[in-house]
Formats: C-alpha cells, sequence, structure tokens
C-alpha cells in the first residue's frame, strides 16, 4: 500500500483486492464504529471521530446497496477477465488476466531512431526515416493487440491501456481497435518499457482500489 496528497485534502492510499477487508477492519481500529454508505462507484466510510474513507469501486459500476462493505470485498475480489495493451515508442505488449494470471499475451519491438542534432536534408531525411519507423512501430503494436485480444472479445470485461499517453492517444483512431476501446477501463497504467515482466506485474495496479482518506480535524 502507498499514499500520496489527494486534491481536495486528505490522502490517496492504494489497497490490493485481498487487503481490503483489513484495512477497513484497521480503519475502525484507528477512528472507531463508522457507517458506509455509497453508490456504484464509490463506498464512504464516516467513523465516529470525524475521519473519512472514500473507496473507488475498481471496474465499476458494482451492485449498490447495503451491506455496502460486503458488497465492495467481493466486486474487488471477483476473479475477472481483463485485456491489457501497453505501448510506449518502439516497443509493445498486449495480454489477457484473469484475476492475477496472464493465459495469453504477446510482446515485440522494433526500432525507432531518436532524434538527432543535425540540420538541412540531412535532418528531413532522417524525420522522415523516423517518421516511417514509428508508424511501422505502432501498426505492429495494433496488430498484436488485435491478435491477442481479439478471441477474447466475448469474455473480457475492461481493456486496460497504459505504456506512455502519446504513444496510446496516437493509436486511437485506428479502426481495427474500436472493440476494444469500447471496454476501455481506468487506471492509466505508466509503465516503463513494456516487456513480459512489465505486463505481468500490471495487475497489482489495475486491481486494487484507490482509498481517499481524510483524517479527523484535531482538537481545538
Amino acid at each position: 500500500m502507498s499514499g500520496r496528497p489527494a486534491r481536495g485534502g486528505g490522502r490517496w492510499v492504494v489497497v490490493p483486492p485481498e487487503r481490503v477487508h483489513p484495512w477497513i477492519d484497521g480503519f475502525a481500529e484507528r477512528h472507531g464504529p463508522f457507517t458506509a454508505s455509497g453508490d456504484e462507484r464509490v463506498v464512504r466510510l464516516r467513523a465516529d471521530d470525524g475521519a473519512l474513507a472514500e473507496l473507488h469501486v475498481p471496474f465499476p459500476p458494482m451492485t449498490p446497496g447495503p451491506p455496502h462493505v460486503s458488497r465492495l470485498v467481493a466486486h474487488a475480489r471477483a476473479e475477472r477477465r481483463v485485456g491489457v495493451f501497453l505501448v510506449r515508442l518502439g516497443g509493445y505488449a498486449a495480454g489477457v488476466f484473469h484475476g492475477g494470471a496472464l493465459v495469453a499475451s504477446k510482446v515485440g519491438s522494433r526500432l525507432v531512431q531518436g532524434r538527432t542534432a543535425a540540420g538541412g536534408w540531412s535532418q528531413q531525411r532522417f524525420a522522415r526515416r523516423r517518421s516511417n519507423q514509428a508508424a511501422q512501430a505502432f501498426d505492429d503494436a495494433v496488430e498484436t493487440a488485435v491478435r491477442v485480444l481479439s478471441p477474447h472479445l466475448g469474455e473480457l470485461e475492461a481493456v486496460v491501456l497504459g505504456g506512455d499517453r502519446r504513444a496510446v492517444d496516437a493509436l486511437r483512431g485506428d479502426r481495427r481497435l474500436a472493440p476494444l476501446l469500447a471496454l476501455e477501463s481506468e487506471p492509466f497504467l505508466v509503465v516503463p518499457d513494456p516487456k513480459l515482466a512489465v505486463l505481468r506485474d500490471t495487475p497489482a495496479t489495475f486491481r486494487a482500489l484507490r482509498v481517499r482518506v481524510v483524517d479527523p480535524e484535531p482538537p481545538a
């Protein structure tokens, strides 16, 4: 679990799905009894001492209504099938997960040369070559995503994207990806070069709950 400041006050905590119930028990131990409320996207715990925890539902919507905590825990721990597509300039990975297990995958890379400080015609030729290399790399990435994810399309509950935002945005207009992008779900996974080991580690992020915690005001 980790924490960082939250806009509007409090801090964000990331909780693995198997730790949601223990984390809520710890919240009660630290702050006393609480009341639970919520909807299909957020469950709110308000403790008697004034502390607040907003647990954002992964892969919403969740069936709303009491018992809120039990519903959230069951939803978070579900062994759903999720597609992951990671793209950076020159590298890509696509995989299908069942729960935290990778059941289908392919990773690849293609050379895209770095920028040059040369000027004149040399620079223009280099820019064209680099643009062609990038276009081919992105085409390979799209073909890989379609080949790996599309056979599972009827089973996927969501598709999570990641890598570099600019690289992913460059592919959004490709019609081959439209059925997959229709299932797009947060979070966006900012990851380094998408090797197989990086792909295998993504469930730790996309299955986790984001929790905004606001501590009680100190006594006057």
